[in-house]
């Protein structure tokens, strides 16, 4: 650092890489500043519309949507932005990146149109851009997906999902955990859609995925455990329900630390099914395991909490 001049290009990209070690490790604070040393000296030592300057305003973009601190997030995608439509081509795949982000935490703040917006104004440049069946096409079809999943626009989440599915089939390795998330999303809506068999099929698609690219305990694993076994109680087949629930309690009772909200979670839908059942004292038992585990992990008027104190009291 004493050898080179104060505002030297070689320092800014030292501190960028030091904020991002920190951004790995999830020290926001410690990565923001050494963003902002970068950022000081860019520009100072940069044209106004170099694209160094547009990464590092999307470098801070990121750590302040890590964060959970959107519109500071906009403020400086939106500056990266203006920087690339003056510096790069038209369809450079730069720019639907940060288009991208900006419709990721427009999707989070719960503006869904404005999601939308910014994941189609992606796509247009991803298709002019990429080869037809790359992986980035698919994570945008994805998070166009889930935005009309979340509008419960399930017909059109499933065009997108399947778009996405398309892709991932010519891409990628035949077992890539991508491909298990993508079936994991399209069985999720056939469930909302009360299409229990359809929902089981990409469950178990994805399944068979996570069983051959994941470690045995993976929490993933669990998760699509507790969606099949939601699947089964939904169709009232009570005792595939309680199978699965069993497998994916096993894996979170290993892979979660001891409290964990998710373990709560699959012990409250484990004490749902014995009370389906008419099997009282042990839905007690569960429902009393999940209580202990949200009384020591969730804030003390979490909904969850008086979700498990009314299964409680209804047995």
């Amino acid at each position: 650092i004493k050898s080179l001049p104060q505002y030297h290009p070689s320092l800014a990209t030292t501190y960028t890489n030091i904020g991002s070690v920190y951004n790995e490790n999830s020290e926001y604070d410690k990565a923001l500043e050494y963003y902002e040393k970068a950022l000081e000296i860019k520009v100072k030592s940069l044209p106004q519309y170099h694209p160094s300057l547009a990464t590092t305003y999307s470098n801070i973009g990121l750590v302040y949507h890590e964060k959970g601190q959107y519109d500071k997030a906009l403020e400086y995608y939106e500056k990266a932005i203006e920087i690339k439509v003056k510096s790069l081509p038209q369809y450079h795949p730069s720019l639907a990146t940060t288009y991208s982000n900006i419709g990721l935490v427009y999707h989070e703040k719960g503006e869904y149109d404005k999601a939308l917006e910014y994941y189609e104004k992606a796509v247009e440049i991803q298709t002019k851009s990429l080869p037809q069946y790359h992986p980035s096409l698919a994570t945008t079809y994805t998070n166009i997906g889930l935005v009309y999943n979340t509008k419960s626009e399930y017909d059109k989440a499933l065009e997108y999902y399947e778009k996405a599915i398309e892709i991932q089939i010519k891409s990628l390795p035949q077992y890539h955990p991508s491909l298990a998330t993508t079936y994991t999303n399209i069985g999720l809506v056939y469930h909302e859609k009360g299409e229990y068999d359809k929902a089981l099929e990409y469950y178990e698609k994805a399944i068979e995925i996570q069983i051959k690219s994941l470690s045995q305990y993976h929490p993933s694993l669990a998760t699509t455990y507790s969606n099949i076994g939601l699947v089964y109680n939904r169709k009232g087949e009570y005792d595939k329900a309680l199978e699965y629930y069993e497998k994916a309690i096993e894996i979170q009772i290993k892979s979660l630390r001891q409290y964990h909200p998710s373990i709560a979670t699959t012990y409250s839908n484990i004490g749902l099914v014995y009370h389906e059942k008419g099997e009282y004292d042990k839905a007690l038992e569960y429902y009393e395991k999940a209580l202990e585990i949200d009384m020591k992990s969730l804030p003390p008027y979490h909904p969850s909490l008086a979700a498990i104190y009314s299964n409680i009291g209804s047995v």
